[in-house]
């Protein structure tokens, strides 16, 4: 093993830590725990494998980047693991026991369109830890009072594409959820971020009034890799009828997706088992 790191190498960490974080970008840190490693020690690593900081062994720390992209596109968001698990072959790998943890900015979602879906996903998904950007064109839809208690910046909007990529930005670590009253606003709303990588965009509407706007969007030049990302109708098939139910339908959507999920029944594998 190398000299153990200093404990001022962990400013070099905190730093990257917080330049991540302000990008929208999600990284592994990992801390020794025990074993003969210098308990503590930390080593950052982003989702390039690049990496800040060390665990006091510079093949150890190569195992860890190697190990880190599987982390990241994995639903756990902590994880203890003992070196021999993903290293066997290392030396000492049964004593050594490592803290995984992802880092990820808080959980960001604008919502285009302060009607009765937009209001009750306003709510909702503040509720599950979102941060919400809530913009529409009419003030009425965002006195302050209606969102007493929930996490929700209203915006009122005279330019919907100004207001939507400002607060959409370069879109890592966004989810988009377009439910205005009309194609209009939508078209607006949607070309103004054809051009980032949302983690997350849905369209509200019928399968022919979703069409037409992507028809636009398509003709208007946006890039058929973007028009294909797009959730649109938006949310999952629970037979949502009531705001309030299409509002949890189109979180759950955004939730599955965050974490890589189907979105389907957990029970189906035991259904398949007696079929």
């Amino acid at each position: 093993m190398e000299e153990p790191q200093d404990h001022a190498t962990s400013l070099p960490v905190l730093q990257r830590i917080g330049e991540l974080l302000e990008a929208g970008e999600v990284a592994l840190l990992v801390t020794a725990m025990s074993g003969p490693i210098q308990p503590g020690a930390k080593l950052l690593v982003d989702l390039h494998g690049n990496h800040t900081g060390t665990l006091g062994d510079a093949e150890l720390d190569a195992t860890i980047v190697n190990e880190a992209a599987e982390f990241l596109d994995g639903r756990d968001d902590t994880r203890t693991i003992r070196l021999d698990q993903i290293a066997p072959t290392f030396t000492n790998a049964s004593e050594i026991t490592l803290l995984f943890e992802k880092l990820q900015p808080l959980l960001r979602l604008v919502i285009c369109g302060a009607g009765h879906v937009g209001a009750a996903l306003a709510k909702l998904a503040s509720f599950v830890g979102y941060q919400i950007t809530l913009i529409d064109d009419r003030s009425e839809f965002l006195e302050p009072d209606l969102f007493n208690g929930f996490n929700v910046e209203p915006v009122v909007t005279k330019n919907w594409q100004d207001d939507v990529a400002g607060a959409v930005g370069n879109g890592s670590g966004i989810a988009v959820a377009v439910v205005t009253r009309g194609h209009s606003e939508d078209e607006l709303c949607l070309r103004s971020i054809a051009q980032t990588t949302p983690d997350y965009v849905g369209l509200i509407g019928s399968k022919r009034r979703t069409s037409i706007v992507i028809d636009r969007l398509r003709e208007s030049g946006a890039s058929e890799d973007f028009l294909s990302r797009i959730r649109a109708p938006i949310g999952l098939d629970i037979g949502a009828v009531s705001p309030e139910e299409v509002a949890l339908a189109i979180i759950s959507e955004i939730v599955a997706e965050r974490h890589h999920a189907a979105g389907g029944p957990l029970s189906s594998w035991r259904r398949k088992a007696h079929s």
